[in-house]
């Protein structure tokens, strides 16, 4: 039975009460220092993310950190060494990797229902506004803009289907000048596979999706083609047989029930997690090759 943390003890207290909690605290301390509680799950904006992770590993806690778990790669070696040095699980929130759509994709990549993959086209648009108050408005609170703090969900999903990306670079198009949202939340990421596939990322959270969120997205092999919904609604396989509809599964569709079983079993087994500090690791590495500088079409 999970217990709630939050610097609002009413909160607390609120979610406590409509989950079915053990127990509430009014600050993040107190239950990382509770002897009871054996592990912990840090939800809160990324900057608190590397401090309580400490605090928590310290304390003896396993750790599901939500992603982007920390702001630098400098942040996640110092986590890996305390962690190594403690013993302790740490897992990144990267849902996205245990959600049906991912596992089926990776299955039928392996079996090379496409043949050599050539493109890969990912696109996750929707038009979706933070208020002003809303803390992903303030970069230093986010770790950076719209791309940084929930793209990098995209970036692992096309990053994480077998082929790996080697290398890649961002576009990020002139800033909207209108509404209360703003961050810069458009992005555009060109990369490259370590099977010589080349692919882009389109990720927008200012233009509207087809149908008010239908968002479809291709694999391009030299033997078929497999078009998905980005979501995980259905993947489409149009090779040299029959085409071949697939439904992942609406149930899990986000993956967080397979994230939490992983956290457990990784604990009870003591064993790495799928979602390992190293894999997100190498997520941060394409992020700082994003950054490093990010070029605007208008220049």
């Amino acid at each position: 039975m999970p217990s709630y943390a939050s610097r609002d003890v009413t909160k607390a207290k609120s979610f406590c009460e409509r989950y079915g909690g053990r127990r509430s605290y009014g600050e993040y301390h107190a239950a990382i220092n509770d002897p009871e509680i054996d592990a912990v799950v840090i939800a809160v904006p990324p900057n608190l993310h590397l401090e309580l992770t400490l605090q928590a590993l310290n304390a003896g806690k396993h750790v599901l950190v939500e992603k982007p778990a920390y702001l630098t790669l400098a942040d996640y070696e110092r986590v890996r060494d305390v962690r190594n040095n403690t013993k302790r699980i740490v897992l990144v929130g990267e849902n996205d990797h245990y959600k049906p759509l991912a596992v089926c994709l990776r299955r039928l990549l392996r079996k090379g229902v496409i043949g050599e993959m050539v493109f890969a086209h990912f696109t996750t648009l929707v038009k979706r506004f933070k208020t002003a108050e809303d803390w992903r408005n303030n970069e230093l609170i986010a770790g950076g803009d719209a791309f940084f703090e929930e793209g990098i969900h995209w970036l692992h999903f096309a990053n994480s289907l077998g082929p790996v990306i080697t290398s890649a670079r961002g576009y990020r198009p002139g800033l909207s000048k209108h509404g209360s949202d703003t961050r810069a939340k458009s992005m555009l990421v060109a990369f490259r596979y370590d099977n010589e596939a080349v692919g882009a990322l389109y990720y927008s959270r200012e233009v509207p999706s087809l149908l008010r969120g239908l968002r479809v997205s291709k694999l391009f092999g030299r033997d078929g083609i497999i078009t998905f919904e980005s979501n995980g609604a259905f993947a489409l396989v149009r090779s040299r047989r029959l085409p071949q509809l697939y439904f992942p599964g609406l149930r899990d569709i986000r993956g967080y029930q397979a994230m939490y079983r992983d956290f457990v079993g990784s604990i009870r087994e003591d064993r790495a997690p799928e979602m390992s500090l190293e894999v997100a690791m190498n997520d941060q590495r394409l992020i700082d090759q994003i950054y490093a500088p990010t070029e605007s079409v208008d220049e």
